[in-house]
């Protein structure tokens, strides 16, 4: 079996004992859901590189009820040379689209627009949803979340671009024929010739899984 299939059958197990966790009554079966779910945060870390104690924590601070998906909003923003705006993130020092998770009380246009002011200074609108991906769909690197990408349509209105960011080292425009080392994590090459599609077809329908 491979990690990909382990993964995802580690995260449906801390999905189950996180209800579990949340809807028991009884103190064996509390202490049963407990051990599932500290078990599933050990396959989590070791499949995924990330530290058991930031699992642990996440986990924790998300027990009440099922587990839901994390959200991560990328903005996609065009210069008049059709180059994408991107930004060099400084945690593994490579390229990808404006963005970050989704925060509480911010539409996901409001997070796209804080995302890209934060990240470059540029101000932006949003114009359109242009897809909504599961990443276990898409070969990211593993990781212990469970994630849904949004790519949202943004154009500049203002602002100058901005190099004093604590998240990104630089921050350019690039052609589809010149796309820079791409933080994998975070946006896939598939994906950034898929938001070029876009550019050059408004009219093409949302993509969406």
């Amino acid at each position: 079996m491979q990690n990909t299939e382990w993964l995802a059958m580690a995260k449906r197990i801390q999905a189950i004992a996180q209800a579990g966790l949340f809807y028991s009554q009884s103190p064996y079966d509390q202490d049963r859901y407990q051990e599932l779910s500290d078990l599933s945060v050990q396959i989590l870390s070791k499949l995924s590189d990330e530290p058991i104690e930031k699992i642990g924590a996440l986990f924790t601070e998300e027990r009440d009820g099922y587990q839901t998906p994390k959200v991560d909003v990328r903005a996609v923003v065009f210069n008049d040379k059709n180059e994408i705006l991107m930004v060099k993130e400084r945690v593994d020092d490579r390229w990808a689209l404006p963005g970050g998770w989704a925060d509480v009380g911010y539409t996901p246009s409001e997070v796209a627009v804080k995302e890209v002011k934060e990240e470059t200074g540029l101000d932006v609108k949003t114009v359109r949803l242009l897809a909504v991906m599961d990443k276990k769909n898409h070969p990211h690197p593993a990781e212990a979340w469970y994630v849904y990408k949004l790519f949202i349509l943004c154009e500049k209105i203002g602002g100058e671009i901005s190099q004093n960011t604590m998240e990104t080292s630089d921050i350019q425009y690039f052609s589809l024929e010149n796309l820079p080392p791409l933080s994998e994590p975070r946006n896939l090459e598939s994906q950034i010739k898929l938001m070029f599609e876009y550019k050059y077809n408004p009219n093409k329908e949302v993509y969406f899984d």
